[in-house]
């Protein structure tokens, strides 16, 4: 559908002949924004354009599992009316258009560059390697710059939404904010655990409940639910199910509930993490989750490596530990150790997807505290 296309590509061993003991000036402004955002420079290898004007229609489905999204908004007082023979899940078809002038590049390859202090950069010419920046020393689990709490990148391979992550810019805000799911019953605790552990196996569940909660919590109506299932005849064709929704009006953004704001902020944080990342917190129990935000915790406090000692005891058993090295890589950050001491390595991520998977891991640890 294309038609006819171009191919260019770079001749590789002449950009390393040429840039060899060349240097990257690190005092331009847009190196040092690209820097403190954490992202990386990089050169295109080869591309693919288009010769000629195209146009491309697709069918686009997107399907959503919304008993696991209802029953997750059920359990904290908020509920949609869904009217469908199938409430496990819905399907949406939409007829999309694109038109494609000449000269549009439709494929591309890159290799990142290693950028040290001094300016010196090394190309990654082997497959699977990674560029970045040199950090100026050893990470720990800082607090990150409050320009780097807005999370508007595409860590995640999508565009990230942190619209409502960008307006608090202090972590001890944010983890306050979330301290109102703590306040929920035990029971109401735990189910919304488990939901919410599920919804993480589905990043398209897990977008819908941040696009409703999100609407939930700008919205000038306080929604409190009732939530009322009828189930008709089992096995009917004609099988209908209800989810009334009971509305409460309020008188602005005071009157949302703390628990929808503390659940806004939780899901929002989740669903900027990768997919290897909600992979593993789905599947976490939750004594580790609980030990890994206190490592996270102290070394935050510490700024500097813990003595082994300080290690929560669940993360001194081999296994857990191995898992929390497996969640921090799953962000390329790092969790190190020697003989004594134990610390953080941030990599390239330049402290936002560790700020974000701390609040996640913050959020679902008070979720499930006593739940064993």
């Amino acid at each position: 559908c294309f038609g006819k296309l171009r191919k260019e590509e770079l001749e590789v061993k002449n950009l390393v002949k040429g840039s060899n003991n060349r240097l990257v000036n690190m005092q331009h402004v847009l190196v040092q924004q690209i820097e403190k955002r954490a992202e990386v420079l990089a050169v295109v290898k080869e591309r693919i354009l288009t010769t000629n004007s195209c146009s491309v229609m697709f069918t686009r489905k997107q399907q959503c599992t919304f008993q696991g999204v209802l029953g997750l908004l059920g359990l904290l007082g908020t509920s949609m009316k869904i009217c469908g023979k199938d409430v496990n899940s819905i399907e949406v078809d939409s007829d999309v258009s694109l038109e494609i002038p000449s000269g549009t590049v439709i494929a591309y390859s890159i290799l990142e560059l290693e950028i040290k202090k001094t300016g010196h950069f090394n190309i990654c010419l082997q497959p699977g390697t990674l560029g970045g920046f040199e950090s100026d020393s050893v990470s720990t689990f800082e607090s990150p710059d409050p320009s780097l709490t807005v999370v508007d990148g595409k860590s995640n391979g999508h565009e990230a939404q942190g619209d409502m992550l960008s307006s608090r810019h202090q972590n001890g805000l944010q983890e306050l904010e979330l301290a109102a799911l703590a306040e929920l019953p035990q029971a109401t605790r735990y189910a919304l655990f488990r939901k919410l552990q599920e919804t993480l196996r589905d990043r398209s569940a897990l977008r819908c409940i941040q696009c409703v909660l999100e609407k939930l919590c700008s919205s000038q109506t306080v929604l409190r639910t009732v939530i009322d299932t009828q189930l008709q005849v089992p096995g009917s064709s004609s099988n209908l199910t209800d989810l009334e929704l009971d509305s409460l009006t309020g008188s602005g953004q005071s009157d949302v509930p703390a628990r929808l704001r503390a659940a806004h902020l939780l899901v929002s944080a989740m669903e900027e993490l990768p997919d290897e990342t909600l992979s593993i917190l789905s599947e976490s129990r939750p004594d580790f989750l609980a030990a890994f935000d206190a490592l996270t915790s102290r070394l935050k406090e510490s700024r500097q490596p813990l003595s082994i000692q300080s290690l929560p005891v669940q993360l001194q058993d081999i296994q857990l530990f191995q898992q929390a090295e497996q969640l921090l890589s799953s962000i390329r950050a790092t969790l190190r150790r020697d003989a004594d001491r134990v610390w953080m390595e941030a990599g390239n991520t330049g402290g936002v997807l560790l700020h974000v998977l701390g609040l996640g891991v913050h959020g679902l640890s008070l979720l499930c505290t006593g739940l064993h």
